[in-house]
């Protein structure tokens, strides 16, 4: 832009330029004249030298008002001769200023001829002229070119070097971490990611690092439970080829020894296919893949029925279960998912009550919430160690009161019904004295409806599993959940 306006627009921006200045002088003149100012004289001759103009001003019968004085510079007799031109045309142009351009061949530049009329009274008119050289813009265009050339050089030469200086610093931080990323991609995942100044960069480095820990927490989590369920798996998978052979080999003509280890054959099946349900169930709420039937019921009533099938515990293992709750407790979820909730999470209370096999049971209202909490007195679990117990086979360090029988997913599936709910859970728990955990459900705006419902499949309600309430009874040995 600087060159196009300065190089290929500059001849006729002067010219413009000195056009409009002859005018705005030869209205200051056209004032004074009419306001009569005595000075008149030596304000034309001050303009004419400070602006480089030639000004006469001359009546129609060819009296000469006014002539710049003789020791100007101008050459007066240059311009003399176009006066007449002006004149004749002035007396054509209905008082309206005239001008042009001449060159007399003498000189390499042209001048500018202007002309007004300050009095239009007939007979007495009074005409100005205005003669200014248009003088060649071809040296200062010169002089502008270099400079320019200068200019144009040196602003490319910096802007070369802030390029390669910008383009280093932006590009060296991406470079390692690229690198750094190449070598999380082989399976390190204790690489650290580094920025620089620039936020971009260093938001860029911070959220990378924050996936390289989540996938190498993701990757021990998983080694983890790929050893649990081989063991898992392992263990009953033994157990039912051994008694297989035992009974091949030793009990089959004997019934009593047959069907005792044809019992534990089935126990090991059912542990084996809890299992594959469990971990189908939670790879299936991980996914969204299972529809919620959500319906209006009372969750007072439906965690006394959960609740109900301890009993056995209770009369054979000297379990105490203490239920406090409010009535009409009504929450519109699926009620099938929420009993398994309530039953998983009594389970484990169960395996982890204290001596004094107290498992507390609260429902109550907070709000708008109804929040379900389940408490024992066990061994608690270490503050470092809550945000990991809704792990699938995380294992806690504290000691297990008795040992029990499960899958090790109960927790996690709990974590996943009640997020496909989008409820709030947690757990409040302090080393040696316990743990509460709980959940929270909307209380329901709608009133319960009055007409009948259709009878629900209890065949896929999840009370409590009697094969589990059995487990726990005998004692056997348990995974951590």
């Amino acid at each position: 832009m600087i060159w196009a306006l300065q190089i290929f627009f500059l001849s006729n921006s002067y010219e413009t330029m000195k056009t409009r200045e002859v005018s705005r002088i030869a209205s200051v003149i056209s004032r004074a004249y009419q306001q009569e100012d005595d000075n008149l004289s030596n304000s034309i001759q001050e303009l004419s030298v400070n602006n480089d103009f030639y000004i006469l001003m001359e009546s129609r019968s060819g009296y000469l008002f006014f002539a710049p004085e003789s020791e100007s510079r101008l050459p007066v007799y240059t311009y003399m001769s176009h006066a007449p031109q002006l004149k004749s045309l002035l007396e054509n142009s209905h008082g309206l200023p005239v001008s042009f351009k001449f060159n007399n061949g003498m000189e390499k530049y042209s001048t500018l001829a202007y002309g007004c009329v300050l009095n239009s009274s007939p007979g007495s008119e009074i005409y100005l002229y205005i003669f200014s050289p248009l003088y060649p813009v071809t040296s200062t265009v010169n002089i502008l070119k270099n400079q320019l050339l200068y200019v144009t050089f040196i602003t490319l030469l910096l802007a070369f070097v802030l390029a390669i200086y910008f383009a280093t610093r932006i590009s060296k931080p991406l470079k390692s971490i690229t690198a750094t990323a190449k070598e999380m991609g082989k399976g390190n995942y204790n690489v650290k990611f580094e920025g620089n100044s620039y936020s971009e960069i260093n938001r860029l480095a911070a959220t990378l690092n924050t996936a390289s820990y989540e996938l190498g927490m993701a990757d021990n989590r998983q080694k983890d439970l790929i050893a649990n369920v081989s063991h898992d798996l392992k263990t009953p998978l033994t157990m039912i080829r051994s008694y297989a052979e035992m009974i091949r080999d030793l009990s089959g003509d004997i019934p009593e020894k047959r069907n005792a280890h044809l019992k534990v054959i089935m126990d090991e099946s059912d542990r084996l296919s809890q299992l594959v349900s469990d971990l189908t169930s939670v790879s299936a709420m991980q996914t969204h893949r299972i529809a919620l039937e959500k319906d209006y019921f009372d969750l007072t009533e439906a965690a006394a029925s959960i609740l109900a099938s301890y009993d056995i515990l209770i009369e054979r293992d000297g379990y105490s279960f203490e239920f406090n709750a409010q009535k009409d407790c009504l929450v519109y979820a699926d009620e099938t998912r929420i009993k398994q909730v309530i039953a998983n999470l009594t389970t484990n209370a169960i395996k982890y009550c204290g001596d004094d096999k107290l498992i507390l049971v609260t429902l109550r209202k907070i709000g708008r919430k109804c929040r379900f909490e389940v408490s024992d007195h066990g061994p608690g679990i270490k503050p470092e160690e809550i945000p990991h117990v809704w792990d699938r086979y995380y294992k806690t360090s504290s000691n297990y009161v008795r040992p029990t029988e499960g899958t090790g997913l109960g927790l996690s599936i709990v974590k996943e019904i009640l997020t496909l709910h989008h409820a709030n859970y947690g757990v409040n728990s302090k080393v040696g004295k316990g743990s509460v955990f709980w959940f929270e459900l909307d209380i329901a705006r709608k009133e319960r409806e009055k007409t009948p419902r259709e009878p629900r499949d209890r065949t896929k309600e999840i009370p409590q599993d009697p094969a589990l309430i059995e487990e726990i009874v005998d004692g056997k040995e348990s995974e951590s959940e």
